[in-house]
């Protein structure tokens, strides 16, 4: 399994997914903010990915601190922390890694402990979350294959893989999971304009697995649903709100509008981190806009014309009516959403209490 991330003595590497699939080479962060950078310029992408980078980047920060004192460090971790908060607004995963850090920050500097030992704390608690996400998904994988045809296609939009994620994938990983069942399940990956995250890196990652995979124009998935060619859609997210609204990549709404018309089951798979439920629905979500120039050049060369207004929103939301069902590493959620996040959230608490 080719690493996403990875925490090294000399800092974070990062898989640059940017250059792939033509080129498989890394970008080292030693500090926070070469770590934020790598969030912002998309070389990590996926929000659970996102979530455990800026996690390792808050442990860096507080890591390669040079102050003497509480107080000073203190300050410190405010200001690392504002600084990843600013690079990606819409993955909510983005602000739990950078909690789950700031918070045991808070707990063990409450207590006056050592800042070595505050130290060693947080960059243990940063690696763990890298292991728990992939346990995580490998878990969401076994509940998600019982939903995948036994033979069919299957279609994905933008990327919610192994290179989304830390490893194995969220929407990715259900698949895998379904073929190493014995499923005959080949793949239909949207290309995902403008950044072309399911041409890129949904296709490098499932022919690296041997998954056949086809690259549709994200044109092309009413004509193919209206032939009976594809029995179900699964994708990853970034959001989810607390009544199963759901902000993913930009084209994701229109393709659960098409599903429904061909009564295709419409699935969504996501970590428990991606359950926002301080957001009541999806208006309330904040949609990140990219720079124009992902619009107006492919490969370095413009394609528009000088001067042409450019929209480049990164994401949109499904309303909940579209979602067959949701599945987490906690188990598979069904609507209505509002009821089944709000008792699927009440055993956690009850069966850790």
């Amino acid at each position: 399994m080719i690493p996403t991330l990875e925490w090294l003595p000399e800092g974070v590497s990062f898989l640059d997914q940017t250059k792939l699939p033509l080129e498989e080479t890394y970008v080292l962060a030693t500090d926070y903010i070469q770590v934020a950078t790598v969030i912002r310029d998309m070389i990590v992408r996926g929000a659970p990915a996102i979530g455990v980078s800026a996690a390792m980047g808050v442990a860096l920060g507080i890591d390669r601190s040079t102050a003497a004192s509480l107080p000073e460090l203190t300050k410190e971790v405010a200001a690392i922390c504002d600084h990843l908060a600013a690079t990606r607004p819409t993955a909510v995963n983005l602000f739990w890694g950078i909690g789950e850090i700031r918070d045991l920050y808070n707990r063990l500097a409450a207590s006056n402990t050592r800042i070595a030992e505050i130290k060693s704390a947080v960059v243990a608690r940063a690696r763990q979350m890298y292991d728990e996400d992939i346990a995580a998904c490998k878990q969401m994988g076994q509940f998600g294959a019982e939903l995948m045809p036994e033979k069919g296609t299957v279609l994905t939009h933008c990327n919610a893989g192994a290179l989304a994620t830390c490893g194995y994938g969220s929407a990715l990983g259900v698949i895998r999971a379904a073929v190493e069942r014995g499923y005959q399940i080949d793949v239909f990956a949207d290309e995902t304009r403008p950044f072309l995250q399911g041409a890129r890196l949904t296709a490098w990652e499932l022919m690296k697995d041997n998954i056949p995979t086809t690259v549709l124009c994200d044109n092309m998935s009413a004509h193919l649903m209206k032939q009976g060619r594809i029995q179900a859609v699964i994708v990853g997210a970034d959001r989810i709100a607390a009544n199963g609204d759901t902000a993913n990549k930009i084209g994701t709404y229109g393709v659960s509008i098409l599903a429904k018309e061909h009564g295709i089951p419409f699935y969504v798979a996501a970590p428990w981190s991606t359950i926002d439920r301080a957001t009541a629905h999806g208006d309330e979500i904040p949609i990140e806009q990219r720079s124009a120039r992902e619009v107006t050049h492919s490969n370095g060369k413009q394609m528009t014309p000088n001067g042409v207004s450019i929209e480049n929103p990164a994401f949109d939301v499904t309303p909940f009516k579209y979602i067959t069902a949701i599945i987490t590493e906690r188990g598979i959620l069904r609507a209505p959403f509002a009821e089944s996040i709000r008792q699927m959230a009440e055993d956690k608490v009850l069966a850790t209490a």
